[in-house]
């Protein structure tokens, strides 16, 4: 009997390993129409990668990048966001604190559509180039799908990222041009609010407490001259082009501007080589006391205040730069937040630009950054106004609200140049501001066509 089942037993084994084997092609084919299944799932679905990374025990690992951090604002919200998000790891990427050689730097890896980075941090000016390359992802269905409202944005620095209807980056801090004075010189209701006002100020105010001028700018032929262009024609309702990206230089606006801004540029109360300043030489003249005001950055208020190098300490007020016919502006400066196109884990991406670019990781920009929030709620938050004094300054808040985008341009250094070369041949007296103006309009023509 044992005999018998046993095998009887060996004979089942058998039956059952023949039946395995029978099966095997029909196995393998199932299993390869899966994977294509989950191929094409995978490549039509992308955006749900994140989602499904949450849920599992995948960890996707994101590569971000930016430019050298000397405070501990980026590593504080890495670390928080990592912490909030376990299945998606950020690890940041340090580039070249000089942003011509960062956008070499992209450039290169994009070019050659590597996913090597997926997150980037772009100067105000890049979008529109880094958009028509194809560069980067548009956000506007990440901004729709999570219900993100772009009416809490700076509206300046929101725009600054809008290019042909579409939104290719989020604000994550902002620059603006400001008009700081001397406290022991000009008191608060003496603030100049026009730009003639401004004129008048600075001559009257030469040479008070020692002083050697009477207002400093950027009138080198650089990036800065540029700004400082921008915010005279804006004041005065001009444009180098507007939203639609159609050049409308040669107008009657922006003829105006330009004329004032040459009218302070060759004035006897500014330095005599001012077209030699960048913020370097404007910012060391006012903080050595040679001046009543100064158009600068927001970093200025802390440089005037720091008593290892000013001379001028707790005498500081701020104010929006002054006004012309149509009110007062200032260049927008700043950083904006982008994803790769190539980055192979979008949704994930999009996490990290939406916690970085959001309330919490502007709020911590703000506190460990010392960085100026794009959301302009963060200015009534307590603990960001208790790390940065400076921004309940009613001056430096309502300056950021005055703040314009330069031509959003995909050829931007082109187009800067232009404005660039044609803005000193004025100061310089070689053109009017009439030639000027058709002069950029011809060549702006020749680029953009």
């Amino acid at each position: 009997m044992k005999m018998k089942h046993w095998l009887l037993s060996l004979m089942l084994v058998f039956v059952l390993a023949l039946a395995a084997c029978g099966g095997d092609d029909d196995t393998t084919s199932s299993t390869d129409n899966e994977d294509d299944s989950t191929t094409e799932e995978t490549d039509t679905s992308s955006d749900n990668s994140g989602e499904e990374a949450e849920g599992s025990d995948e960890v996707v690992t994101l590569v971000y990048a930016r430019g050298a951090d000397s405070t501990e604002g980026t590593n504080k919200i890495v670390e928080a966001f990592n912490e909030q998000h376990p299945n998606i790891q950020v690890e940041f990427r340090e580039m070249p604190s000089d942003s011509g050689q960062q956008h070499d730097q992209y450039v290169t890896i994009l070019n050659a559509e590597s996913s090597e980075i997926d997150v980037m941090d772009l100067d105000v000016i890049w979008p529109a180039e880094f958009a028509q390359a194809g560069y980067v992802l548009p956000l506007d269905r990440f901004l729709q799908k999570d219900g993100i409202n772009t009416d809490d944005y700076n509206q300046g620095a929101l725009s600054a990222a809008t290019f042909n209807g579409k939104q290719w980056a989020l604000p994550k801090f902002i620059d603006t041009g400001l008009l700081f004075y001397r406290t022991d010189i000009i008191s608060e209701d003496q603030v100049p609010t026009t730009w003639d006002e401004l004129i008048a100020s600075a001559k009257e105010n030469k040479g008070a407490e020692g002083t050697e001028f009477g207002y400093l700018m950027q009138a080198k032929q650089y990036e800065g001259l540029v700004t400082n262009a921008i915010e005279y024609i804006a004041s005065y309702g001009g444009a180098i082009l507007n939203e639609d990206g159609e050049i409308v230089v040669n107008s009657p606006e922006t003829i105006k501007g330009l004329s004032k801004m040459v009218e302070v540029a060759t004035s006897d109360f500014v330095p005599g080589n001012i077209t030699t300043f960048t913020e370097v030489e404007s910012h060391t003249a006012f903080i050595e006391g040679q001046s009543p005001f100064i158009r600068n950055w927001p970093y200025q208020w802390n440089l005037a205040n720091d008593e290892s190098e000013s001379n001028i300490v707790d005498n500081i007020g701020v104010a929006p730069l002054p006004a012309g016919d149509a009110g007062s502006a200032a260049a927008l400066g700043g950083w904006m937040t982008a994803i790769n196109k190539y980055s192979e884990h979008p949704q994930e991406a999009w996490e990290f630009v939406k916690f970085m670019t959001g309330p919490e990781g502007q709020k911590i920009s703000a506190i460990h950054g010392g960085l100026a929030p794009t959301l302009p709620a963060l200015f009534e938050d307590e603990e960001v106004l208790e790390a940065n004094p400076f921004f309940k300054q009613e001056g430096f808040q309502e300056g950021l609200e005055a703040a314009v985008s330069r031509p959003v341009a995909p050829n931007y250094p082109e187009v800067s140049e232009i404005i660039q070369i044609n803005v000193s041949k004025a100061i310089a007296g070689e053109l009017t501001p009439e030639e000027a103006a058709a002069n950029m309009e011809k060549e702006l023509q020749e680029v953009m066509q």
